[in-house]
């Protein structure tokens, strides 16, 4: 539990080994682990009530606050670059600030959407309509929850910052930290006190509060120094230019992708309620896929910024092979299980025997999607860790169009085999571009400046 210890000082660096690299992984993918139990718990809560509405209203407003804050999610992949390359070339000071700028963006976003909730939430209703009773219920969550947004958005910035130095295990603590008190105060307020749904919107509210907390406290050395608070540094425009670029292409890039994910499911749709069904329970192998990956796409993205910081073009490469090997051996462990246990899971997921049939029929795409999808998860990391985001937002843009092409072409002569084709393909592209990419990222390492172009 040393990398929980607050300190700004960097040790030096030891020679990258794979133990170091676990060291960084394994934390997230645990974390990663925790979240669909809190959506569990909280559906679980509202299920003893012995009414549909609650389970529904608390279902679709987790899902607006979810998408509002998605939105923000650059916060923490632009702060983890930045703060790994002033981590990799020594300077603590720009660390420091650098938390002092993620923690100002967060909590002014949270502020911003607290003032517009009233906007925010008749549209997002306009979008996903629902009965009175389950509106009227989930507009009771909502303006419950937006309360904590300020630290929800605080908190992608803390994380960003944590994984840059590679203290991931302090991103774990902090992720059992806010599930555990959002579990104790689900079944005392609901079960306990018979809140209903207010309840789970006011047990989450003050997680996510003790969550900020707890993550400013594991972020305690930076607050020893001056650096933070040095207003000059802080808002020096130079730094606030790179972030703010990084940031807006991240954005876009993630936009971007979202369109695709989207489109895939708004085309499903169209092939009537089985087919988008049988996607709807294939995608949840995806989100595991996604969630095991995210562990070694993080440590890349440390690594790699650290090793961008230090201008070390040979470190920076060892960390972006060393990665991708496990990246390998991931894919490869989730491709077989899928391979051999993917019908149970579907049958675990759905009870429905035409549900169960389809998704069988397009089980291949999910067995193959890991290994098509691997270069592209890890890239990612990569030239996050780099703030290559310019060429990500670029070559998210070309595999946004092929994947619009693939799936003009393909859907019509094959139906949702075309489909499954058409984003396996984009993960393909996106891979391919950004490899091209590849070697001026590391010519970049080489310069002092060339991080964001």
């Amino acid at each position: 539990m040393a990398d929980i210890a607050a300190g700004a000082a960097a040790p030096a660096a030891p020679p990258l080994t794979h133990r170091q690299v676990l060291a960084i992984a394994l934390p997230i993918v645990l974390s990663n682990a925790t979240v669909p139990i809190l959506g569990a718990v909280d559906t679980a809560v509202v299920g003893q009530m012995g009414e549909a509405a609650p389970i529904g209203a608390v279902g679709i407003g987790a899902i607006i606050l979810a998408a509002i804050y998605w939105i923000f999610g650059f916060l923490r992949m632009g702060t983890t670059g930045l703060t790994a390359q002033a981590w990799g070339a020594r300077d603590h000071a720009e660390v420091d600030a650098m938390l002092t700028r993620a923690l100002l963006v967060g909590v002014g976003a949270g502020l911003a959407l607290i003032a517009g909730q009233t906007l925010l939430f008749a549209g997002a209703f306009q979008l996903a309509p629902a009965s009175a009773e389950v509106e009227s219920m989930a507009r009771d969550y909502l303006e419950i929850r937006i309360w904590g947004a300020p630290a929800a958005i605080g908190l992608f910035g803390i994380t960003g910052w944590l994984i840059a130095q590679g203290r991931t295990r302090a991103v774990l603590v902090l992720q059992l930290w806010m599930n555990a008190i959002n579990i104790v105060l689900d079944l005392w307020f609901v079960l306990g006190l018979g809140w209903g749904v207010p309840g789970v919107a006011v047990a989450t509210l003050i997680a996510e509060g003790s969550g900020a907390a707890m993550g400013l406290w594991l972020c305690r050395g930076a607050f020893r120094g001056a650096a933070w608070r040095d207003r000059a540094r802080v808002f020096d425009r130079v730094r606030i230019r790179r972030m703010a670029g990084v940031n807006a292409d991240i954005l876009i890039r993630s936009l971007l992708l979202q369109g695709i994910f989207v489109s895939f499911l708004f085309v499903a749709a169209g092939f009537g309620d089985v087919p988008l069904a049988a996607n709807q329970v294939l995608l949840q192998f995806l989100e595991i896929t996604a969630y095991a990956l995210d562990g070694f796409a993080f440590a890349a993205e440390a690594l790699v910024g650290q090793a961008m910081g230090a201008r070390a073009r040979a470190a920076l490469r060892r960390a972006a092979l060393m990665t991708s090997l496990w990246g390998v051996v991931t894919v490869a462990g989730l491709a077989v299980v899928f391979g051999l246990f993917g019908g149970a899971v579907i049958d675990l997921m759905t009870t429905a025997p035409e549900v169960r049939a389809a998704a069988r029929d397009y089980l291949p795409w999910m067995v193959a999607a890991p290994v098509f999808g691997l270069a592209s998860y890890m890239l990612d990391g990569i030239f996050i860790g780099a703030t290559r985001t310019r060429d990500m937002r670029n070559m998210m843009g070309i595999t946004a169009a092929v994947y619009a092409v693939a799936a003009a072409l393909l859907v019509p002569a094959f139906g949702n085999h075309g489909l499954w084709a058409a984003l396996l393909i984009s993960f393909v592209v996106r891979a391919a571009t950004l490899g091209a990419r590849y070697p001026a990222l590391e010519a970049a390492a080489d310069s002092a400046a060339g991080a964001h172009r």
